[in-house]
């Protein structure tokens, strides 16, 4: 689609995350981004495949990702004629947490929910951005407070590498009108009423104008609801009992 058909102001965020991730390029040269596969992915996806495609991609399949997500991977490779690397959590590590906690042993409690993350994405994610430079991220400022306060270039101190945040201006309505204009895919599960998607077992639909992070982790405190690849403030656990496996 040409970019006429964009708003002006969609057209304005459109060029400047474009010149954003060209400054990357320009001054980390090794950049890549680390693609979740939401709506706000397909956006950075499209102008890194069109236009920065210098830099590479790569997600994360934790092994409880829904069938929908899967299907879109495929479809963005397809659609680009390039590979989107694929990093898996390590089995050992995951055999031995089921082991431990039981096959959906992260509804425990706060810290087996957040032992799962550990295991399927950010040690995954650690290793997908080992000797790189700079990764990009597609968080926006109106999706939480602790998001609000990111900047578009930051030094990552938890990881050692710059973090480039090219979306942080951009609403959920840019998203979609970048989405719809260009007629990217998008993941079916969107149109069901899943504004975040996560693991299968730890996502849920919401209601209409509800908190779009909300069907993540619905069961724990809004303060703990990240994964832990970005930044979050201290864990005030609910005062509630948690939910055990069955026959326990």
């Amino acid at each position: 689609m040409s970019a006429e058909l964009l708003s002006p102001r969609l057209e304005t965020l459109v060029q400047d995350t474009r010149a954003l991730l060209e400054r990357a390029v320009r001054e980390h040269k090794d950049v890549v981004y680390s693609n979740s596969l939401g709506a706000e992915a397909m956006v950075l996806t499209d102008i890194i495949a069109t236009h920065v495609p210098e830099i590479e991609m790569f997600t994360l399949d934790t092994g409880r990702l829904p069938d929908e997500t899967l299907a879109l991977l495929d479809r963005i490779e397809r659609r680009y004629q390039r590979r989107i690397q694929v990093f898996y959590p390590d089995a050992a590590a995951l055999e031995r947490y089921v082991r431990e906690n039981g096959i959906n042993g992260f509804y425990l409690g706060i810290e087996e929910r957040q032992s799962c993350c550990h295991i399927r994405k950010v040690e995954p994610f650690k290793r997908a951005i080992a000797g790189r430079k700079a990764w990009v991220t597609g968080v926006r400022r109106e999706q939480s407070a602790e998001r609000a306060l990111g900047e578009s270039i930051s030094w990552d101190e938890r990881y050692g590498l710059w973090k480039i945040s090219p979306l942080l201006e951009w609403t959920e309505e840019d998203v979609w009108a970048y989405i719809k204009t260009h007629n990217l895919p998008y993941n079916a599960l969107h149109d069901k009423g899943y504004p975040s998607i996560g693991c299968a077992p730890c996502t849920r639909a919401v209601e209409p104008g509800a908190d779009p992070r909300s069907g993540r982790w619905w069961w724990e405190n809004p303060d703990s609801r990240e994964c832990g690849l970005q930044p979050r403030r201290r864990v005030i656990p609910l005062k509630v009992e948690p939910r055990r496996a069955a026959g326990q």
